[in-house]
This record gives structure tokens, sequence and C-alpha cells, in this order.
């Protein structure tokens, strides 16, 4: 069984920064691709930062310059660094991961349970 933690969210001013992180546990094989996802009520789930292995990085364009994705497979840990929030980047933000575990080596998807990240103006 695969789990996925989130941890770092917050209430933040305008302009602020905050340090995202989510690590997965369980039987790991290999995980080809860690991203940061956000939601906001009435609205669908979308993509923050994307870090596939290769590597290969892509941001939404309104966090371009502002966010940093990083992965670090030794500790199956993916870090989201947000710095000048604004109140638009508030949302219920959720990692994801594409794993193939010890057992089955089918790549299955896992969600974190989401963290709250809030910006005032």
């Amino acid at each position: 069984q695969v789990h996925l933690v989130e941890s770092g969210g917050g209430l933040v001013q305008a302009g602020g920064s905050l340090r995202l992180s989510c690590v997965a546990s369980g039987s790991i094989f290999n995980i080809a691709y860690m991203g940061w996802w956000r939601q906001t009520p009435g609205n669908e789930r979308e993509s923050v930062a994307q870090a596939i292995q290769g590597p290969s990085i892509f941001y939404r364009d309104s966090v371009k310059g502002r966010f940093t994705i990083s992965r670090d497979d030794a500790k199956n840990t993916v870090y989201l660094q947000m710095n000048d929030l604004k109140p638009d980047d508030t949302a219920v933000y959720y990692c994801k991961m594409i794993i193939q575990t010890q057992d089955t080596r089918a790549p299955r998807e896992y969600w974190g349970q989401g963290t709250q990240v809030t910006v005032s103006s």
C-alpha cells in the first residue's frame, strides 16, 4: 500500500512564501511522475507544476517565475517552493504521483490528502 502525505500549507500575506512537501511511503519501485495540483470550490482541479522523470519540468503560466518544483527521488519526496504569493493562489493543493510498486510494477496514480494555502491581500 502506498500513501502520500503533504505538509507546509497555511496562511500567508500577499508577497510571502510557502514551501509544500509531499512524501510517498510504501513498497515503491519507481516514481515516474511527481506533480502539484490545486483546486478551489466549484472549479476543477488544475495542474500547477510537474516534474517528470528525465527530468522534465512544466509549470502553468500563472506561476512561472514564482513557483519551483523539485523532487528528491532518494526520499520519494516532491517539493513546491512558492514565492511572491498572490490571493489568486489561494486553493487546496494536492500532490500527485505515478508510482510503480515492488509487487505489481504497473504504474498507478496516487494523490495526497490536500493542504490548504490561503493568501491574504
